[in-house]
């Protein structure tokens, strides 16, 4: 079958529910190109962010939607990371754990907030840790956020997403959820990414890192 591009700001549904039990996993790593490194200047990358534009690239992958279709989306990462972001949606595929949506991030004017709202499951964003003058994983291309509604943000009485208020009982499986033990945990836990469902001050549970920040 033919990979599907899946375009900024646009959902690409590329298999059938029908067809999607047999599909295989596609997923291609490149450097960005001249156009994509013009769309995030200034929303998502910035001079002074911690990292080159030549030293992201951009990850086309096939995934299983909320819908049953096999869908293809972007991600951009940290040229360091990018095999082992390949393997993690491979076996997250394999898995058929479904993602609800991927987009980058430049599809929400390079907004965290915009893109957990829409439930946009994500990668590289330059930007800082909220509240604090410290640089996000995000901001190095070492960090993915899955499924924002079905896994909040949670410290105190603070949601983020406020959607995920719903999913704040973690022992109510539901689609798109992940928990410890599960395919997404064990999937970055093999090339050694940290999840944040393990914090203790607070619980990120959509959010992945090399360096587990």
């Amino acid at each position: 079958m033919v990979l599907v591009v899946a375009f900024v700001g646009v959902d690409v549904p590329s298999i059938p529910p029908a067809e999607a039990a047999t599909a295989g996993w596609e997923g291609t790593s490149q450097r960005l190109n001249r156009k994509q490194r013009e769309r995030m200047t200034g929303v998502s990358w910035r001079r002074g962010c911690p990292v080159r534009l030549r030293d992201l690239r951009l990850l086309t992958v096939r995934y299983h939607g909320f819908d049953g279709t096999v869908r293809t989306g972007r991600l951009v990462v940290r040229d360091t990371q990018a095999r082992a972001m390949l393997q993690v949606f491979r076996d997250l595929y394999d898995a058929r754990f479904p993602i609800r949506r991927m987009r980058l991030i430049e599809a929400y004017g390079g907004s965290d907030t915009k893109s957990m709202k829409a439930n946009n499951t994500s990668a590289f964003n330059c930007r800082k840790v909220a509240g604090t003058n410290r640089w996000s994983e995000h901001a190095y291309g070492e960090a993915v956020d899955i499924n924002p509604v079905q896994n909040p943000y949670v410290r105190g009485s603070t949601v983020q997403p406020a959607a995920g208020a719903r999913y704040l009982d973690r022992s109510n499986v539901r689609k798109g959820m992940v928990v410890r033990p599960g395919p997404v945990v064990r999937a970055f836990s093999q090339v050694d990414w940290r999840w944040g469902g393990d914090w203790t001050s607070a619980k990120d549970y959509q959010h992945f890192s090399r360096s587990g920040r």
